[in-house]
Order: structure tokens, then sequence, then C-alpha cells
């Protein structure tokens, strides 16, 4: 019985190294950078953490393709002491077929953020390359554009109204200080008049006067 379980597993163990081979045409390669992301609180990659990387690789196809993935259809190759590895990702109805780059890099995507937590990395410390990191979504404006646009233009008619109101309302009080200026231009020239012809008739009784003195 030992020796049929050994060879399954070195059955799987040769299946699996045919599958999952650098530069694989349905493979991935992956970095960390555990270091340079946590400095002195940096933990050591090991088996423990390869496992939690293909678990969690499994719960990314799950929740993308709705298929029962386990860690075994993760299987992971050529990994490096600098923690780079690659691995494939197997169909769960048959783990001889590799699942489609399309599947495996929308699983990936939706899911990324999810992964990134899990080793407390980030899109640049923890990279799939071929798969380009996620973008953050945009956020939605709080009020819709054409409300925006509308009340700017609305803003702009108000300032206007305002400036005609203001201008003719100027000019109004400019045109009254005009006219009140020449009345009383007017009313002082009469005074002056007034004056003048007062000044001519004493003038002119005066002489009279001296005029009959003189007679006399």
């Amino acid at each position: 019985m030992e020796d049929v379980v050994f060879l399954l597993l070195c059955v799987s163990s040769a299946a699996a190294a045919q599958l999952c081979a650098p530069d694989a045409s349905n493979g991935y390669k992956v970095r960390l950078s555990i270091l340079t992301a946590l400095g002195d609180e940096a933990y050591v990659w090991n088996d423990s953490e390869m496992f939690l990387f293909r678990a969690a690789l499994a719960f990314a196809m799950r929740t993308a393709d709705g298929q029962n993935y386990n860690v075994s259809n993760v299987l992971v190759c050529d990994e490096t002491p600098r923690v780079s590895f690659w691995f494939v990702v197997t169909s769960p109805l048959n783990p001889t077929l590799l699942v489609e780059r399309r599947q495996v890099e929308e699983a990936v995507r939706k899911s990324r953020n999810r992964i990134n937590s899990a080793f407390m990395l980030t899109d640049n410390t923890l990279e799939f390359l071929g798969i380009p990191p996620t973008l953050a979504a945009p956020v939605p404006p709080s009020s819709p554009p054409w409300l925006i646009v509308f009340g700017v233009v609305m803003g702009a008619v108000g300032a206007g109204i305002v400036l005609v109101l203001g201008t003719s309302v100027m000019q109004r009080r400019r045109q009254k200080k005009k006219e009140q200026t020449g009345i009383e231009e007017g009313e002082e020239e009469s005074r002056a008049e007034g004056n003048g012809a007062a000044s001519d008739s004493v003038y002119n009784l005066s002489f009279s006067d001296d005029d009959r003195l003189t007679q006399m």
C-alpha cells in the first residue's frame, strides 16, 4: 500500500513538473520584496508562507470562476531563495489541464488587495510579472457632472445680472448727481445776477442824489 501511495506521489510530482516550468505558456512569475517592504519586521519565507500563497490563489480562482479550486490546483516551481517562483493553475475538473492566462489574470486582479494584505505587501513588493498592477477605482463625484455644469452656468448668469444692475445704479447716481450740480450752479448764477442788479440800482440812486445836490 505504501508503495502505491509513493508511486502516486511520484507520478503527481512528475506531472506537476511537466505542467509548471519557467516561461510556461500559462504560467506567471512572482517576485516578493519582503525585506524592502517590512525592514526589521520582515518575516522568513518558508513552506507555510508558500502554502498561504497557494491558498490565496485558490481563493482568488474560486471567487472569479465559481469552481471548487483547491491548493493542489496551484502548482509552484523554480523557487529561489530571493523569493521568486513560477506558478500555474490547473483545472479542478481535470488536473492535467492548465487554466487559461486570461482567467488567471482576471482572478488575480479581482483579489489583488486580498492577496497583498495576506502578506502585508503592495503591488510594488508582491509582483505578478505579466499582470499589470491594479489601479484604484475612480471615485465618483458627489454631484452629477450636469449639475456641476448647471451650477457654473447659473453662477455666471447671476454674476452678469448683478454686474448689469450695479452698472445701471451707478449710472443713475452719476446722472442724478450731475443734475443736482447743474441746478445748484444755475441757482448760484441767478443769485449772482440778482446781486449785480441790486448793486446797479443802488449805484444809480446814489448818482441821482448827487445830481440833485449839485443843482441845489
